[in-house]
């Protein structure tokens, strides 16, 4: 029997923490079973609190296990997957010279990131003379730079941060930044040209471990994620990063994912904390499996909100659907205590412009919605 090739280290991933690893990871290691040899993942660790994880994965070879926990269909799932994607983690303070020799390596194709929205932010202080530069732009910028000019081909950006035309931002922060470097023309060109910037929408509830769960004797780097997972992906033919999974939805446009996304789940999460906290409630799993509730927020969702999206986005009933099922996660206390969290801001993105557009596409104004907006506001601070 002839002797597997060994995968490469072909995708680098900025951000070492749960969610990428139960998510775009634990997809790479399903793509790389089924046969599809999409490589091996290296994160950089870059954060000075995540030494714990680098060791840990380290330690382990970079091997771990997402405990899968949820319903799915109506049944209650609670499996194991292991997960052997990741082959390596580096801490940017002290190996970043070996970030930037992967950057030059010929096999990487990717460039993964989950930086939270507060990464795209540019360190005023950050110079192109520093031994390891500090934001997150600049790190990227450093390895772009670093492949360029060993004279590769650019490689695909995909950056999983929950900010709409992620993509666009995150270059145009590496592009300000390469122009106030003083950085040329041919540089500037090969990262608009050359490089694939990809937009994406990214879905997946992660939590951390529960103390009992038994695995955690053999494995501390254990993490857990509902079965629920959706990776809407730009599509574009340049990119090299060609996984296919039931997650991934490459699509031509993500907005239309983005928008189901708000008008649904997070719609139906505010409109739920405003019924159920009066009512005494504090965790969503406990609102929605109240008989009173969990109807009215059925009827919300299929006779207000889904009609307004109907024609724009791809199954809003389904999705429906399935942000209920979300819901009940047994596994999952969700409290409402976060969720409400910026309410006021929150209410004039999820539940207003969809009363509005069911007002204008109805001739009527939405009567579920127009009470529990005026519900909510009356909740707020005088």
């Amino acid at each position: 029997m002839p002797t597997a090739t060994p995968l490469t280290e072909t995708v680098l991933q900025f951000g070492s923490g749960r969610f990428l690893r139960a998510f775009a990871d634990l997809f790479i290691h399903h793509g790389n079973a089924d046969g599809q040899n999409i490589g091996r993942v290296v994160i950089v660790q870059s954060t000075a609190g995540g030494g714990g994880r680098t060791d840990g994965l380290n330690k382990q070879d970079g091997r771990y296990h997402v405990a899968v926990r949820g319903y799915e269909n109506d049944q209650v799932i609670d499996r194991v997957e292991a997960c052997e994607s990741v082959s390596r983690v580096i801490p940017a303070a002290t190996g970043w010279a070996d970030v930037l020799d992967l950057a030059r390596s010929p096999d990487l194709h990717t460039i993964l990131s989950n930086t939270t929205e507060a990464g795209y932010t540019l360190d005023m202080e950050d110079l192109p003379t520093d031994a390891v530069p500090r934001s997150f732009p600049a790190k990227l910028l450093a390895v772009l730079q670093a492949r360029f000019d060993a004279g590769l081909p650019g490689p695909t950006v995909i950056p999983c941060e929950l900010i709409e035309f992620n993509a666009t931002l995150l270059r145009a922060k590496v592009m300000d930044l390469a122009v106030r470097w003083g950085r040329g023309t041919p540089l500037l060109t090969w990262l608009t040209e050359e490089c694939v910037w990809l937009h994406t929408l990214v879905d997946r509830i992660v939590t951390g471990t529960p103390a009992d769960h038994p695995l955690l004797a053999t494995d501390p780097m254990l993490i857990v994620a509902e079965p629920f997972a959706l990776f809407a992906l730009e599509d574009d033919p340049k990119s090299r990063f060609r996984l296919k999974h039931p997650a991934v939805v490459r699509t031509p446009n993500v907005e239309p994912y983005f928008l189901r996304k708000v008008r649904i789940l997070n719609a139906a999460h505010t409109a739920l904390l405003i019924k159920a906290v009066p009512r005494g409630f504090t965790i969503v799993r406990d609102a929605v499996n109240d008989p009173e509730l969990g109807a009215w927020l059925a009827r919300l969702l299929a006779e207000e909100i889904v009609p307004t999206l109907d024609g724009r986005v791809d199954a809003a009933g389904r999705f429906a659907a399935q942000t209920v099922e979300r819901f009940k996660n047994p596994f999952l206390d969700h409290k409402f205590a976060d969720i409400g969290l910026h309410h006021a801001s929150k209410m004039a993105v999820r539940l207003a412009p969809t009363a509005a557009e069911y007002a204008a596409k109805f001739a009527a104004p939405p009567p579920l919605l127009t009470e529990v907006i005026a519900a909510g506001r009356a909740q707020l601070p005088a």
